[in-house]
């Protein structure tokens, strides 16, 4: 659990609003659902590739939600699945040499994670991409982000975060002495490098816990976390930008899943009261694109034009946030 938090949120932050019921949270929750769903589809019938903004941050929520007694049919967990699965499929034997793809760890670590939510199960193709997570950046402790699209792709907090849970979640009994020691490597950086914005404290929260870091060190990398959260109770990308959904969901998950800070904790429960109060009438919240375009614009299936990608990985994030505050079924 995280030490003495409650006097910061009860002497600085105002009061919850009325309509922050447990009623109001599943709604808003569920209203996010269906287009979180129209992304996740959407990206499967544009693209062959994995996209990790309206692939692994729906599944995130739907997760959950199965996880409390709702969200989207089986099928759907299934064909999400069948489609990240090919994808490294057809990019098995770069992986198994340690060429990878395009997105190098980051999409490699991040499309085992999306499988893992999704329910799939050990096969040729997650060895072959443990294999290649176990030889790429060898000369490093950690693993680097390959570039630079805040504030999804730009932390190498992240990239390490999701390259150690893919390695203790997918690999071979045979490979696992190798796999500890990349994991051991990556758990000496992360407590020795200080985290610069929210992205880098929530993923450096995810990767302690993740690593198996000693619970004092979690706790301050936790209170880190919790200190930043605006007197409005969101969180902003950057120390100098005003809270959004993005940022503010991802604080909130990491605080309760790597934190241990409880759903009905002050703090969490003015983060959901954040979030209700900013999402829009169709089920979304827009959060403005930081990242700079290199790739084709098309349409995923999701609201806002050329802020899509960043609001249905925000759309995600915060609903993912909304459901872990609602009772399980």
């Amino acid at each position: 659990m995280i030490p003495v938090v409650a006097p910061f949120v009860v002497l600085v932050l105002p009061p919850l609003p009325a309509t922050a019921t447990p009623a109001a949270v599943r709604a808003a929750a569920d209203k996010a659902m269906p287009l979180l769903r129209a992304a996740a589809e959407g990206h499967v019938d544009q693209k062959s590739c994995f996209g990790c903004h309206n692939q692994t941050y729906p599944l995130l929520a739907f997760a959950a939600a199965k996880d409390r007694g709702f969200g989207p049919p089986a099928e759907v967990f299934t064909a999400q699945a069948e489609h990240v699965a090919a994808f490294l499929g057809s990019n098995a034997e770069k992986f198994r040499k340690g060429e990878g793809t395009g997105g190098a760890a980051d999409t490699a670590a991040t499309a085992l994670y999306t499988l893992e939510l999704a329910g799939h199960h050990p096969d040729d193709t997650t060895a072959a991409v443990v294999e290649y997570l176990l030889k790429t950046q060898p000369d490093r402790e950690h693993w680097r982000v390959s570039g630079s699209r805040p504030p999804t792709e730009a932390s190498s907090f992240s990239t390490t975060y999701l390259a150690a849970r893919a390695l203790r979640v997918w690999t071979p009994a045979p490979e696992q002495e190798r796999a500890e020691k990349r994991i051991a490597a990556a758990r000496g950086w992360l407590l020795k490098t200080p985290a610069k914005d929210t992205e880098d404290r929530v993923y450096r929260l995810f990767g302690l816990k993740e690593v198996g870091a000693d619970e004092k060190e979690i706790a301050a990398a936790a209170w880190e976390l919790l200190k930043t959260q605006r007197a409005d109770g969101g969180w902003g990308q950057k120390d100098d930008m005003a809270a959004d959904a993005y940022a503010t969901g991802t604080a909130l998950v990491a605080l309760h899943r790597a934190g241990g800070l409880p759903a009905d904790h002050p703090a969490y429960a003015r983060g959901v009261a954040f979030l209700l109060r900013t999402q829009l009438p169709d089920g979304s919240w827009h959060v403005k694109t930081r990242s700079v375009p290199f790739q084709p614009y098309f349409e995923g299936g999701f609201p806002h034009g050329k802020d899509q990608f960043i609001s249905s990985s925000a759309t995600g994030w915060a609903a993912s946030a909304l459901v872990l505050a609602c009772p399980p079924r």
